[in-house]
């Protein structure tokens, strides 16, 4: 993972996260994003570009919030790619982190049952016409 940290004025900080967030890549990440939180009145973690996330990823995002509650700053997690999401949804966290990740892992439930529906729908129609296919060569 390579995180980039861009500071802006008014004491902000934006940081975005490029890659994995495993456990191979958390240990070496974590002075970075606790740096960003100690240094800006609020962060920004921007996780568009994060293509794959664990349980150390999590617990990383996890650490950084709590200490930007205890130091009374602003944290939000912004960019959610599907693999975020994902593992945001699974471990129901969105609501911990805030209500941008709760909208967000909300369309992406939409989204994804939209697309199972719609998945559904051309198996039964492509399993109705073999069954048709069937009758009339029995006969």
């Amino acid at each position: 993972m390579a995180i980039t940290i861009e500071t802006g004025a008014e004491g902000r900080c934006k940081a975005v996260v490029e890659g994995s967030m495993t456990i191979y890549e958390a240990a070496a990440d974590k002075p970075l994003l606790l740096s960003a939180v100690a240094t800006a009145k609020e962060t920004e973690i921007d996780l568009s570009s994060v293509d794959e996330m664990d349980t150390a990823g999590v617990q990383l995002l996890i650490l950084v919030k709590r200490e930007s509650l205890k130091a009374g700053k602003v944290l939000r997690l912004t960019g959610h790619s599907p693999a975020s999401l994902d593992v945001l949804e699974r471990y129901n966290l969105g609501a911990y982190f805030g209500d941008a990740a709760v909208v967000s892992l909300r369309e992406h439930k939409k989204g994804r049952r939209a697309k199972s529906r719609k998945n559904s729908g051309a198996r039964s129609s492509k399993g109705s016409g073999a069954k048709a296919a069937k009758k009339t060569s029995r006969r």
